[in-house]
């Protein structure tokens, strides 16, 4: 049998790409919870975003190309969403698991992608999603789950549909490029958040040798392996692969944090992988919607 040459081998490179990318950053997250007693998760907030966009400033060296109006206008937009989404979602970490915060944030890109559509088939991946967030949120007296918590999870959703559509337009001016510039304006946003909550602790040398790492592992390596793999995979592959992430934090929590989560809340889960999984499959147009 003949080993497989580039053609075969170049579409795994941005599977593999997305898939670390998902590690990474879950792996970040829970190191990230484990420093919310020192400087809260603001603190964190800052720290991340903060090194990212210094990591990401020397690697891309943005200033190199100069900016059109509309797109240093949609950077503008991309990075307030992702300064946002990251504030919001380290919020959420304080009081709910790290799996669960981040089924119920799936729900932004979910919306996304069922935003517009008109097909009736679709309706079954929005009740299959709906069905999920009924089993974690707190609609009833028996739910355990933090209502606080959850409420910023959802707020962290939108944040991150916004900087989905955001992203698609910032991308035009370079995907690493942007990226870093994105990054840095959303430093900018939590940083004053982020002193006011974490003080002189922010600069001690242990933290900030933690909050490098999780720069690295939660926002620098992840954002542009996705980033790669965006530009090079068709929209339901992406989407597809995109589903695992609530999974893959869950994995990630139980192994980094030891949190466990019920059969009704991995039943939830599962509902809201199998409703993203069925968006991107779904999303491809028949011959004749292409036609």
């Amino acid at each position: 049998m003949r080993a497989p040459g580039p053609e075969g081998a170049a579409p795994l490179l941005p599977i593999a790409a997305l898939v670390a990318g998902m590690v990474s950053i879950q792996s970040g997250a829970a190191l990230a919870k484990g420093l919310f007693p020192v400087i809260g998760a603001t603190g964190v907030t800052a720290l991340r975003v903060g090194f990212s966009a210094l990591i990401l400033l020397a690697l891309w060296r943005p200033w190199r190309r100069p900016l059109e109006r509309r797109e240093a206008g949609a950077i503008l937009l991309y990075g307030a969403a992702l300064g946002l989404m990251n504030l919001l979602f380290y919020l959420a970490l304080r009081t709910i698991p790290l799996g669960i915060a981040v089924a119920i944030e799936f729900t932004g890109p979910l919306a996304v992608a069922l935003f517009g559509s008109r097909r009736l088939r679709d309706l079954a991946w929005i009740g299959l999603a709906v069905l999920g967030l009924g089993l974690l949120l707190p609609l009833h007296g028996a739910a355990s789950l933090d209502p606080l918590g959850a409420a910023l999870a959802l707020g962290a959703g939108v944040a991150w549909g916004l900087y989905i559509v955001f992203g698609q337009w910032a991308g035009r001016a370079g995907g690493g490029p942007a990226v870093s510039l994105g990054m840095s304006v959303a430093a900018l946003l939590a940083a004053p958040v982020g002193l006011a909550q974490g003080g002189g602790a922010l600069f001690t040398p242990d933290t900030l040798l933690t909050g490098l790492a999780i720069a690295v592992l939660s926002s620098a390596l992840p954002y542009s392996l996705e980033m790669f793999a965006l530009q090079r995979l068709r929209r339901e592959a992406f989407g597809i692969l995109m589903s695992l992430e609530p999974a893959v934090a869950a994995l990630a929590a139980l192994a980094l944090l030891g949190e466990r989560l019920t059969p009704v809340q991995w039943l939830a889960v599962g509902c809201v992988i199998a409703a993203s999984v069925g968006v991107a499959v779904s999303g491809r147009p028949s011959p004749a919607e292409s036609a």
